[in-house]
């Protein structure tokens, strides 16, 4: 492995990835900003989660209320006929990072309502850096910018709450 090579070149290298394995959620914010960076559109579906983890929202109030939809579907990117996000590519995601959904900028921090929390999720490869502190450095993140990340989200979240419109 060249250590110059990004951390989720490497990652991907090893097998299953968090966009292999994540139900990522978007937000409308997110699905305007990547039609106007790349021009596409039908890059996401809504679907009922397969993973239960993403269904107990039960100390997440604005999460709960406003993500699902009454049917309990969600809109989250498509799926290659592998599993993989269908903007993963050979050395990670092919988005720019200004317009990659909210919850993939966030990762590997782990949140709620309130705020960013101080330990990160354990699906980053730990492994292949010194330390935990090595991982943001590597995935070149901050909290700071975390937390702006954070504020938008849920911004996106409470005020396009849009699946009550039956054109949708």
């Amino acid at each position: 492995m060249s250590e110059n090579e990004p951390l989720c070149a490497r990652c991907a290298k090893r097998g299953k990835t968090c966009c292999q394995w994540s139900e990522i959620y978007i937000t409308q914010g997110d699905v305007n900003r990547i039609v106007l960076m790349t021009g596409q559109s039908g890059f996401y579906e809504y679907r009922t989660a397969q993973n239960p983890q993403y269904l107990d929202q039960a100390d997440d109030p604005p999460w709960q209320k406003h993500v699902f939809r009454s049917d309990g579907a969600r809109r989250v990117l498509k799926r290659g006929p592998g599993g993989d996000c269908i903007f993963l590519g050979q050395k990670g995601c092919v988005l720019p990072l200004d317009c990659r959904p909210l919850v993939c900028r966030l990762y590997p921090f782990t949140y709620h309502y309130e705020g960013i929390h101080e330990e990160l999720e354990t699906g980053c490869p730990r492994e292949l850096v010194e330390s935990g502190d090595m991982l943001l450095k590597e995935l070149d993140m901050n909290p700071e910018q975390a937390r702006k990340w954070h504020q938008t989200l849920y911004a996106e979240i409470c005020c396009h709450n849009d699946y009550d419109r039956p054109d949708i």
